[in-house]
């Protein structure tokens, strides 16, 4: 029989922000809702470090789709602008180049346009025609492979999914990313630039399909933007949401079991007690959750044979001046930008010119930081840990990385260093449970990785979902919301005791 909403009890393991999400769209549906959290607090990889008076956003450094969290907000007829302010970015990001060129990227596509026009061999209207075939390819995309599960019934039969297919031509999904954007730019600046979004989903551009060219559409048409009291805005104010709902959270609470009989979900372990539940949804890495979590399954074939996503080695910087030739993202390209990739994925190893992001919420949100003082969020992509010589890479790459700086930024960035704090790829996998530190799981390198994650829910266990940047859509802040969307409009629909 079916089973009133309000008599179902959902477990979420992991408080990150596919969990968060998760929680409160079931909640608002009635469920009664317990989240357990076997670290100390919420967030998953979107936490903050303060230190000296200055604050740093630890993990993602991009707000897009502000939508979503607003979708959740307006279910409980709560005013988002007044719980969730945020920025509109004026200048999404800033490039620099070894040659010297300095590229400002306006959120305004046009001007972008004609800025990159006056400093590439590009026309404006031949980098506008870029961009709208990056919005055309979002809008036949985004509806049936973003925002549902992809091999529902629903799904497949849907116009938005059969339109899809109809114009599979369009999509370039045979051709990666960095042989369509060269066959389509003369100027290698602009190569590199547009590349460079195959990173969003930890993936390597001369691999990944060129359908990751949707993500210039995010950026570049409708915007990026950053909450006015930085990343870690986002879980700190779903948590509380979640709280002021009646949604319980239990951390450092690990679960050490989801215990699966005859293809159904039947309870957790936690501290050596069995908890029944009628659902549980799973925020954590979807390689961690099968090899140590789940009994009664195996993680299916497919997914055990894709490539990994990078990693990342990240350098937390109080800086005692102000660079005014800095925005609040920055990017320092790499000369060798294929041998970057090649290093990352084939050689495990990080390229001696690696490309570095400077992030800088103190050019924005001025309190985090001392007046006269920015706080840099250094970073570089890294390979998965397999276990390399982690102490003898990070000396190296902390070298190479601040020679880069010193030579593309004119300075000697040592003289202005406060104070230093590290995130690499071993703090990563032990903190937050990443299967060999990698930040997405799966890469996009291939047609059916980035096409076929995990999925959401299956009826191979039944009352058993997954959220989070692991499994499908995939990683990133919006995608894991929209995990959580699809989840929820999964179990409004179908739950049976």
């Amino acid at each position: 029989m079916k089973i009133k909403q309000k008599d179902l009890k959902v477990a979420v393991v992991g408080a990150g922000i596919g969990g968060l999400a998760t929680a409160l769209r079931l909640r608002h549906l009635g469920y009664q809702v317990d989240v357990f959290e076997s670290s100390d607090s919420f967030g998953g990889k979107i936490k903050e470090l303060r230190r000296d008076g200055f604050r740093f956003d630890m993990g993602p450094s991009l707000f897009t789709l502000p939508q979503l969290v607003k979708e959740i907000f307006d279910s409980y007829h709560v005013d988002f602008d007044k719980a969730f302010p945020y920025y509109a970015l004026d200048v999404v990001c800033k490039y620099f180049y070894e040659d010297g060129l300095q590229l400002s990227v306006s959120s305004n596509s046009s001007k972008f346009a004609e800025d990159a026009e006056k400093l590439t061999f590009e026309s404006r209207q031949r980098i506008l025609k870029f961009l709208r075939k990056s919005e055309y390819l979002y809008n036949l995309t985004s509806t049936p492979f973003i925002f549902n599960k992809l091999f529902s019934f629903s799904n497949i039969f849907s116009w938005p999914f059969l339109k899809a297919l109809l114009n599979a031509y369009r999509l370039n999904s045979f051709n990666s990313m960095h042989e369509y954007n060269k066959g389509y730019f003369q100027d290698k600046h602009l190569v590199q630039l547009f590349d460079r979004y195959a990173t969003y989903n930890g993936s390597n551009p001369y691999q990944a399909p060129a359908t990751l060219n949707v993500i210039a559409h995010l950026e570049n048409n409708i915007g990026a933007y950053f909450p006015s009291n930085g990343m870690f805005q986002i879980p700190v104010s779903l948590y509380k949401l979640a709280c002021e709902n009646g949604i319980n959270f239990y951390f450092n609470t690990k679960v050490d079991a989801i215990n699966i009989k005859k293809k159904k979900v039947k309870s957790i372990v936690v501290k050596g007690e069995e908890l029944n539940y009628d659902v549980v949804v799973s925020d954590v890495d979807i390689k961690t959750l099968y090899k140590k979590i789940i009994r009664g399954a195996t993680l299916p074939k497919r997914i055990e044979k894709h490539e990994l996503s990078t990693s990342a080695l990240i350098f937390y910087w109080g800086i005692s001046t102000v660079f005014p030739v800095l925005d609040v993202h920055n990017i320092l390209f790499s000369q060798g930008y294929k041998e970057e990739f090649e290093n990352l994925f084939q050689l495990k190893n990080i390229y001696h010119d690696p490309t570095v992001y400077i992030f800088i919420s103190s050019k924005i949100v001025k309190t985090d930081a001392p007046e006269g003082c920015e706080n840099w969020y250094v970073m570089i992509n890294a390979p998965e840990n397999i276990g390399q010589n982690w102490d003898q890479i990070i000396q190296t790459a902390r070298k190479n990385i601040t020679e880069k700086i010193n030579r593309v930024l004119k300075t000697d960035i040592e003289n202005y260093i406060l104070f230093e704090e590290r995130l690499d790829p071993l703090q990563i996998e032990e903190r937050t449970s990443s299967w060999h530190g990698s930040l997405y799981g799966m890469s996009s390198n291939s047609v059916g990785s980035a096409f076929m994650r995990h999925p959401n829910y299956f009826s191979k266990i039944k009352n058993l979902c997954f959220t989070g940047g692991s499994v499908h859509p995939g990683g990133g802040i919006p995608l894991c919301l929209s995990s959580a969307k699809i989840i929820a409009n999964h179990l409004s629909k179908t739950i049976i005791r």
